[in-house]
Order: structure tokens, then C-alpha cells, then sequence
């Protein structure tokens, strides 16, 4: 490759790698606090629990499709900068968009998926548990009152403030005398 051709390599190689970065950072975080534009607006209903038991998850990224192209098409034109003729540049453009696009899907996965707990939670007025999968923020933990909200999907929150739990059904729990 003659000298004058690399800094123009170089500078399509960086902008490819920005282009990449930058979907990565405009996917949506995984967190509970994040709602749906469709979400805004919409009524839903709102109990307590308390939190039975929790354990750890691992939240699946999503496989959309946009990190892909959005690394192939960076690929495909970092590569068709290498070589001499045309048919190097065909080549090297094919492969570009071969690995961008596997290094692009990998990175949509990467940064939409992370760690989640699965909270069981008795709901009050209910007699089985519940089970809600989301992050944990707030740090919640075994015993502690949440606040169940129902709008676009389930999410919990520390209940502040909240009523103390009902008494156990039929007598169950209570002191005799």
C-alpha cells in the first residue's frame, strides 16, 4: 500500500469504529427505571408485597439485527480501502463487512444484555407468590415492603412508606391464648 493511501485507511478505520461505539451507545440501558415512550401516558394499578426470596439472572441482549448492519456496512467500507485494484478492494470490503457485522452484533448483544435478579414476592391479598424479573437499583433485598406497579410491563420499587402486611389467612401465624 503506498504511503500516501494509510492515513486515509487509518481515518476510515477510526470513523468505521466511532460509527460502532455509537450504536452501541444508543441502545437502551437495561435498567428498571427505563420505560417505553408507549408507556408514557398509560393508567396501570399498583399493589404492595414483600420480597420472599430473590437470586441472580443473566438478562439476554437483543439480537435485532441493527448491530450487525450497522458493522457490516462500517466494515464493508474500511475494507474496500485495502489493496491495490479492484478486486482486493472487492475482496477486503467483503470480508470488512463479514467481520463488522459479527463484531457489530456482538456489541448490540453485549450492551443490551446484563446481570438481573428474580424477586418472588408475596403479594398482599394474594395466596401464592409472584415472581418479577428486573435490575435492582434501589439495592432491595429479602423481607423489605415493594411496591408492585402494572402499566406496560411489572416493575417493584421500595415501598415507602407503606401499609405494615395483612395477618396471615385462617388464623395461620397468630399467638393463642
Amino acid at each position: 500500500m503506498p504511503a500516501h493511501a494509510r492515513p486515509r485507511s487509518v481515518a476510515l478505520l477510526g470513523a468505521g469504529l466511532l460509527l460502532a461505539l455509537a450504536a452501541a451507545a444508543c441502545a437502551p440501558p437495561t435498567t428498571n427505571t427505563t420505560v417505553g415512550v408507549g408507556a408514557v401516558g398509560v393508567q396501570g394499578y399498583a399493589t404492595y408485597g414483600t420480597i420472599l426470596q430473590m437470586r441472580p439472572i443473566q438478562i439476554a441482549g437483543t439480537r435485532s439485527g441493527i448491530g450487525a448492519a450497522v458493522g457490516a456496512g462500517a466494515g464493508g467500507l474500511v475494507g474496500s480501502t485495502i489493496g491495490q485494484g479492484w478486486r482486493e478492494r472487492t475482496l477486503a470490503g467483503v470480508g470488512g463487512a463479514l467481520i463488522g457485522g459479527l463484531a457489530g452484533a456482538a456489541i448490540e448483544e453485549g450492551t443490551t444484555g446484563g446481570t438481573g435478579f428474580e424477586f418472588i414476592i408475596q403479594e398482599d391479598g394474594r395466596s401464592t407468590p409472584i415472581t418479577v424479573n428486573q435490575t435492582n437499583e434501589e439495592g432491595l433485598r429479602p423481607g423489605e415492603r415493594v411496591l408492585i406497579t402494572r402499566t406496560d410491563r411489572v416493575r417493584i420499587s421500595r415501598a415507602v412508606g407503606a401499609p405494615p402486611p395483612p395477618p396471615p389467612a385462617y388464623g395461620y401465624g397468630t399467638a393463642v391464648k
